[in-house]
């Protein structure tokens, strides 16, 4: 592998440093989540997927190229054949060039593969929830049973997991459950982040403008409970944070409507596919899987292929739903892309 220090070598044309790369590992996911997915999915046959030796070719080059945090996502990666394997293969680099190696899921296989998370040098996860009502859940996943998620949650926290909750903010659906996630994750000692919910694939007969809520009148609301102190850190990532006062637990506003959030941008995104998204809301991207594939023995190509990539990384996304439309929706679905 290349040399790797600390100066990030892949840069944007807007000086932006690449250091953060998200994987999807999958398409597949055991939810259907309303937001997210239609409830009858075509996914992609296996012969277009990367292999996971594939993936971890391409992850290896990013890192070798100045990326300092890798995120393992889906449609829900812990649903993948293999995927420990592929993760105690990417531990490796961690403490080599990788500062940290971790995952977002939906919770539904936590309880099992804890331990082994932990054991791949996995520190910390984003579980993905939006209510902690069973009907409710039963509801926005379709699919999904609230009572397995809060048990998978249980046993990451109990041998050492740092998790963050994600809570997509869907208008009539969670607003009245607003002070209950808050209070039961801080709880619990995790930090909960807000998100808009995005204009991405078509989810059949949901409407985007109708489970859009704003984080501005999220925020107003949690005002009115709580003490919150505007916190100026960044994880170069899209939340902006503020913490509860008196408190250790972290609120995180993720907006991509209400308050652009690209001026940071330090991240790409690889599908399971081996296509290289430059923005989540742009449909720009770049074939790596040409590259691995017909070069297996040698890497010029593929870095060529990424560096190429990122010069053509766009400023920001053009997601808007005002004037009561939606505009910059792109077709593919997040699960493609991953979360």
């Amino acid at each position: 592998m290349a040399n790797m220090d600390s100066t990030p070598s892949l840069i944007d044309p807007f000086n932006r440093p690449i250091s953060y790369l998200r994987v999807s590992v999958t398409d597949r996911c055991d939810f259907r989540c309303v937001y997210c997915m239609s409830e009858n999915m075509n996914f992609l046959p296996k012969r277009e997927l990367l292999t996971l030796e594939e993936l971890d070719r391409v992850c290896t080059m990013f890192i070798s190229l100045g990326v300092r945090k890798l995120r393992i996502t889906g449609g829900e990666p812990l649903v993948r054949r293999g995927i420990m394997g592929f993760l105690n293969s990417a531990s490796r680099h961690i403490g080599n060039g990788l500062d940290e190696l971790t995952l977002t899921t939906n919770g539904s296989q936590l309880a099992r593969h804890a331990d082994s998370l932990k054991a791949a040098g996995v520190r910390r996860i984003n579980v993905s929830l939006d209510t902690l009502d069973p009907d409710k859940f039963a509801e926005i996943t379709r699919w999904g049973r609230l009572p397995q998620v809060l048990e998978g949650i249980e046993a990451a926290l109990k041998v050492g997991l740092r998790i963050k909750i994600n809570t997509v903010a869907l208008k009539g659906f969670n607003e009245d459950e607003l002070f209950t996630l808050v209070d039961w994750a801080g709880g619990k000692g995790m930090d909960i982040t807000f998100i808009e919910v995005m204009p991405m694939g078509d989810i059949g007969n949901e409407s985007r403008l109708s489970q859009f809520w704003s984080l501005r009148e999220l925020r107003s609301r949690l005002d009115s409970r709580y003490a919150l102190d505007d916190l100026d850190v960044s994880t170069g990532g899209p939340a902006r944070y503020a913490q509860v006062s008196g408190s250790s637990q972290r609120i995180g506003f993720i907006t991509p409507l209400s308050h652009n959030f690209c001026e940071n941008c330090n991240r790409v995104r690889l599908t399971c596919t081996g296509m290289l998204y430059m923005c989540l809301g742009q449909e720009g991207n770049a074939d790596l899987k040409s590259p691995l594939r017909n070069h297996q023995g040698n890497d010029a190509p593929l870095i060529k292929a990424i560096r190429d990539a990122v010069e053509r990384k766009p400023k920001g996304h053009d997601f808007d739903y005002s004037r009561q439309r939606i505009s910059g929706q792109v077709s593919r679905h997040m699960s493609h892309t991953g979360g």
